[in-house]
């Protein structure tokens, strides 16, 4: 079979993580399918950034952008790729193909939170390639597929699953628990936890405020010095954990569905959401221990220090002064987070995809209730 003079593929991506991968890499793509896939085809690649929509079930239709954007556009493939978590029950979905229709979606949570850019190449050959494989006359091995796009399947295995009986397109799907994990590491860096702190204000405020007093204060630095550092990092992690728990009890972030199915696979999501917190926390930690070391180098006179303590000291004592100071600073950062409106704490937390699902989900309960009390069950 003679190929096509020319194949023009349209790639629209998400907001946000997707933007930011696809104007990475799009300029590259046309010499990456000549080389991979198809040497004899000339390849025009265009690239659009969209808010890409939701129908009534939560996911992206990708027939119907399909229709619309492939005939505008006078697009031969299109590929979408988006930041929403995509799962066939509860096995974490990386993509979606539909050959019949020309379209294929890839999620970017499900290639975890490193070495994003090089398998979103190897995914796109990959998906483009299934797409084309019947007009080019391509041979559909996969073997043929580059070292380095194997190499990043072997993080995570991989099985191809049907859609469904409604469905012409298939899935690829993460199996077994690596394909968890990775979609887990990539929810969380969607979630973006290192944006958590100038968020967190009062929260902020508060931590700064009493590590600050501790610095200054004489019981701390004997307390300090009479503490272990394995107690010390007992006393780290118990803390930044406690303020993880506050926020999201506090905050109801912890996802409760009713049916025991979507029970399964809110495992996911408290996870994600736990894991996030965590880091933000830690992150503020971080940030809070350096300024706290800059001011007591600053504040406290060495020899003053050491007529306290009753002993010479060194770099280490003014270290684990601020180690205990920073501490019980997270713990005041926990009350003082309770200042926070919750809407700003839940989009300090979430992306913005996942705060469309819990909306929905919302909306869903609340529409459930209504319906409840408008038809009440009639006893026997």
């Amino acid at each position: 079979m003679t190929a096509p003079h020319q194949l023009a593929v349209g790639v629209l991506a998400d907001e946000g993580l997707p933007e930011q991968v696809i104007t990475t890499i799009a300029d590259d793509l046309p010499e990456i399918f000549a080389t991979r896939i198809s040497g004899e085809t000339q390849w025009r690649v265009d690239h659009e950034v969209d808010q890409l929509p939701l129908d009534e079930d939560g996911d992206i239709p990708m027939r119907t952008l399909s229709e619309r954007h492939r005939q505008d556009r006078g697009w031969d493939l299109l590929v979408l790729v988006t930041d929403l978590p995509r799962r066939a029950g509860t096995k974490p979905v990386v993509a979606g193909v539909d050959v019949e229709h020309g379209v294929a979606m890839i999620s970017l949570p499900a290639l975890g939170a490193v070495l994003v850019r090089r398998r979103v190449r190897a995914l796109l050959v990959r998906v483009v390639r299934q797409l084309v494989s019947r007009r080019l006359g391509l041979d559909g091995d996969q073997r043929r597929q580059p070292t380095m796009a194997r190499l990043h399947e072997a993080l995570a295995p991989t099985q191809r699953m049907s859609g469904g009986h409604q469905s012409a397109a298939t899935h690829l799907a993460l199996v077994g628990l690596r394909g968890r994990l990775r979609l887990l590491a990539g929810m969380v860096r969607d979630n973006r936890p290192w944006q958590l702190v100038p968020h967190l204000a009062g929260a902020t405020a508060a931590a700064a405020g009493t590590a600050a007093y501790g610095v200054i204060t004489s019981s701390f630095w004997k307390l300090a010095d009479a503490l272990s550092p394995l107690r010390l990092t007992g006393i780290t992690v118990v803390t930044v954990l406690v303020m993880a728990l506050w926020l999201m009890v506090y905050n109801h972030l912890w996802d409760r569905p009713s049916g025991s199915v979507e029970r399964r696979k809110a495992v996911l999501y408290n996870a994600s959401t736990a894991a996030t917190l965590a880091i933000g926390v830690a992150c503020m930690y971080a940030i809070l221990y350096v300024v706290a070391l800059l001011a007591a180098a600053v504040l406290i006179d060495s020899g003053y220090f050491a007529q306290t303590l009753g002993h010479p000291v060194g770099v280490g004592s003014y270290l684990n002064l601020v180690w205990l100071c920073s501490s019980v600073g997270i713990v005041a950062g926990a009350l003082g987070s309770s200042l926070e409106d919750e809407e700003t704490v839940r989009k300090a937390t979430y992306s913005r995809r996942e705060r469309e699902r819990r909306q929905r989900n919302q909306r869903g309960r609340e529409d459930r209730k209504s319906a409840e009390r408008e038809c009440p069950t009639q006893p026997e």
